[in-house]
């Protein structure tokens, strides 16, 4: 979330589109109701599916899932026509004035630079044109073809409300009035916020989707404010936390990356990620990588990462791939993994393609299983239930299962979706043998490091040089920990502008990430978390809700990852003089000599307006990026293709171009590639959800919520239904080109058909809290169904469009 749960009490305008808050989020989705309530705000609900949010929507419009680029590039379109766009916000805080290179191109579906062999951009042209002096250049009047805005202009021109009906299925007359609707916030006293979820990130072109959601925020001037923002509803904290700390395949703690194999030069790779500013006076935070990134290795090596080695930097691992979750079920299906750890993870439920994930796990020598409860894939060797992928006898495997506490059985933190770090203490006593992640964890690594000590090994300088400063070695606490990932100073610091004054004693924690140095001082084993339990102690403990703004900005409540900073891009509330666009919603503003108001400035405190510095100080261009350089792995504007499994066939904007029909540089294998489903046998639209009743995975094992939700089902159209003759309440057999699951018929005027290229296309919801084990009614993985493919830049797999067939069973 760029702002978070409490301060969607302030939008004008919400916009709930690939969630449902309502079902999935239904403490959250309070603040909704207040906003509502209080602030007569309007809740509008885009979805394939009319959902429990949808029936306390003020507007709801349907959609072809998959679709949603196609939308919000029409609602881009609108707002550029319309001239519905807060100008100043725009044109000081955008890069709309920015020229564009001239070899950059786009054309039938691709961008400059495309290799289709490899499935991959070279995106040396996807950039700005640089003056002799190194920064971008700008028309500020916006009549150069290469501006931004100019190629955003022609980017967006065929994004038409026709498209919008053809392709999405959304009446037009509903389309235009969602345009209206959130076009009413382009005024400096209304704010829109747009709250998402897995509808949009489970898709091949998931990232793009929410690009584009943000760059309609930006044309409304509605990111950094309050009531605003692009607000991710995280399905639970252990996804918020997985980011922050750095957990997949090519992440550092803090958003850092590891080196890829090229990069074995230390500084090199320093230089690569320390951002120079590409315009005068701008920050460019980034250059402050190396003081956040020595302060981590620090933190992991201690007295063994000094300047002598490059503070270890030859520990790190070298990434000759990316190994991201679909590329480690690859290696399985090929042999060429050994051991896998599942910690509080059960991907056989939650990864996609079953029968790829039964074959893999069956050709590892052993399986870890970390979790509280039995899962199915602690069980896949039973090979339960109808649709049989593995042949026990032959499955070498052998499968260890480690039980530990759950959150309420242990002290420690949780990461919420608005990045509020949130102290909890234990509750109860874990049943059993069951531990702590931490001491399981502990206990592995000190008999790792045992071995390697006494046996030797390939490098174990990694293992034996790592720092492990607890009290008990064998089970670090949660307090240690903390006061570890926060940060401390491990000598007496100075000011560098006068040594003579200490700022901290050797030992003391640190009060904030402006502290990290990069001679080796300081420690912090995340630092956006720096500071969390600072020299006062554990901020995350606070548990003070005064709100002396009214506009819910409890700053004494936890504690907020960065700096305790609430709404992020906060200084784009303000004109580029300090003055609040909107002064009954407040956040910050210039009092002549510093800043202050209600939340912590996403900026430097004493930075004088008249600089003229950005206030996306993330960014080396100080402003909000339209065109988004060489980040993403698409393209630099987001661009429609369509699912992998489409019911089309083809891309409605390129119709008869090759190549283009599903995103050109998706994550995908060459064997999963050619074995998509096609619709001439699969000819109906799946999408996946979740229920209020269920959590997941964790609460089939829960009597009550398998009384509230005992047997597994699959919503169908009453349309479909009456053409396939199937009754409400009978059974089912629910078929893609991977395998089937076999469920109760719920026969629901949620799901309509829809009219897409002048053809009729059903929809089918499955949701995913069934499996083979617990108390619930034993049933079938709906990952049996899903096709193994991810997006480009997170590598999330489509869940949430697929084709599948539909029968009685």
């Amino acid at each position: 979330m760029t702002n978070h749960w409490v301060d969607i009490k302030n939008a004008d305008v919400v916009l709930i589109m690939g969630g449902n808050a309502a079902e999935a989020h239904p403490c959250g989705f309070k603040w909704v109701t207040e906003a509502k309530a209080h602030n007569k705000a309007k809740l509008i609900v885009v979805d394939p599916r009319f959902t429990r949010s949808a029936s306390v929507a003020d507007f709801y419009a349907p959609i072809r899932t998959g679709t949603d680029i196609i939308f919000l590039g029409g609602v881009i379109k609108y707002l550029l026509d319309k001239d519905k766009i807060q100008h100043e916000y725009v044109r000081n805080y955008t890069d709309f004035s920015f020229i564009v290179r001239e070899d950059f191109a786009f054309d039938a579906g691709l961008y400059s630079g495309y290799d289709a062999e490899k499935r991959t951009y070279n995106k040396a042209s996807w950039d700005y044109e640089r003056g002799d002096d190194g920064y971008v250049k700008t028309d500020p009047t916006l009549a150069h073809p290469r501006t931004v805005y100019q190629l955003l202009k022609k980017h967006y021109s065929r994004y038409t409300e026709d498209m919008v009906e053809r392709v999405c299925g959304t009446p037009k007359d509903k389309f235009l009035k969602v345009c209206e609707m959130l076009a009413s916030t382009a005024t400096t006293n209304r704010a829109a916020t747009i709250l998402y979820a897995l509808g949009w990130t489970q898709h091949s072109i998931g990232s793009q989707i929410i690009r584009t959601g943000a760059m309609v925020q930006l044309l409304l001037g509605n990111i950094g404010i309050a009531g605003g923002g692009m607000n991710a509803l995280r399905g639970h904290s252990n996804i918020q936390g997985l980011t922050d700390l750095g957990l997949m395949s090519n992440l550092l703690p803090g958003y850092m990356t590891l080196p890829n194999e090229p990069e074995q030069d230390y500084g090199k790779y320093i230089e690569s990620r320390t951002l120079k500013p590409l315009r005068p006076n701008q920050l460019s935070y980034w250059q402050n990588y190396s003081k956040f990134h020595v302060s981590l290795m620090k933190a992991w090596w201690g007295q063994s990462a000094t300047a002598e080695n490059n503070w270890a930097f030859d520990y790190l691992p070298k990434l000759d791939k990316l190994y991201d979750m679909l590329q480690v079920y690859e290696l399985m299906n090929q042999g060429k993994m050994n051991g896998y750890i599942a910690q509080g993870f059960n991907p056989l439920a939650a990864a996609p393609n079953k029968a790829k994930l039964n074959a893999g796990f069956a050709k590892l020598k052993f399986l870890v299983i970390m979790d509280p409860l039995v899962t199915e894939t602690s069980e896949f060797w039973r090979n339960a239930g109808e649709a049989n992928d593995v042949d026990p006898s032959k499955i070498q495997t052998e499968v260890f299962r480690l039980p530990t506490t759950c959150f309420a059985e242990e002290d420690g933190t949780l990461v919420n979706s608005g990045r509020w770090l949130q102290w909890h203490w234990k509750g109860a006593e874990p049943p059993g043998e069951a531990k702590s992640d931490i001491e399981i964890m502990a206990l592995i690594f000190t008999r790792l490091r045992k071995m390697y000590q006494d046996e030797g090994g390939k490098y174990p300088d990694p293992i034996v040089n790592l720092s492990w400063p607890y009290a008990n070695p064998q089970n670090p606490t949660a307090e240690e920990l903390a006061k570890e990932y926060t940060g401390r100073a491990l000598v007496e610091l100075t000011d560098p502008k006068d040594p003579s004054k200490v700022t901290r004693k050797a030992g003391e924690q640190l009060a904030g990430f402006a502290e990290l140095r990069d001679d080796g001082s300081t420690i912090s084993g995340c630092w956006i978390f720096a500071g969390a339990w600072g020299p006062g102690g554990n901020l995350m403990a606070r548990r003070d809700n005064s709100d002396p703004t009214g506009i819910g900005q409890t700053l004494n409540w936890a504690w907020a990852w960065p700096a305790n900073r609430r709404i992020l891009y906060n200084r784009a509330s303000c004109d580029v003089a300090g003055k609040p666009f909107d002064p009954r919603r407040s956040l910050i503003s210039w009092n002549g000599k510093f800043w202050t108001g209600a939340d912590i400035p996403d900026f430097k405190g004493d930075e004088n307006p008249d600089g003229g510095m950005g206030p996306f100080i993330m960014n080396p261009e100080g402003v909000a990026r339209f065109f988004a350089r060489a980040g993403m792995a698409e393209g630099p504007f987001p661009e429609h293709y369509e699912p992998f499994e489409t019911p089309l066939g083809y891309n409605p904007l390129y119709p008869k171009a090759k190549g283009v029909t599903s995103n050109p540089a998706a994550r995908v294998f060459k064997d999963d590639l050619a074995a998509m489903g096609t619709v001439d046998k699969f000819p109906y639209v799946a999408t996946t959800y979740r229920l209020t009743e269920h959590f997941h995975y964790w609460t089939k094992h829960v009597r009550i919520n398998s009384i509230l939700q005992p047997e597994q089902f699959v919503e169908i159209g009453e349309a479909l239904a009456k053409e396939l003759g199937i009754a409400n309440g009978s059974r089912v057999k629910v078929s893609s080109n991977r395998g089937y699951i076999k469920a109760v018929a719920l026969v629901t005027k949620r799901l309509r058909a829809l009219t897409i290229e002048g053809k009729t296309v059903h929809h089918v919801g499955i949701p995913i809290h069934w499996g083979f084990v617990g108390l619930a009614k034993p049933g079938f993985l709906t990952n049996t169904l899903t096709p193994f493919v991810g997006d480009g830049n997170s590598q999330t797999p489509e869940f949430k469009s697929f084709l599948v067939q539909v029968e009685k069973a």
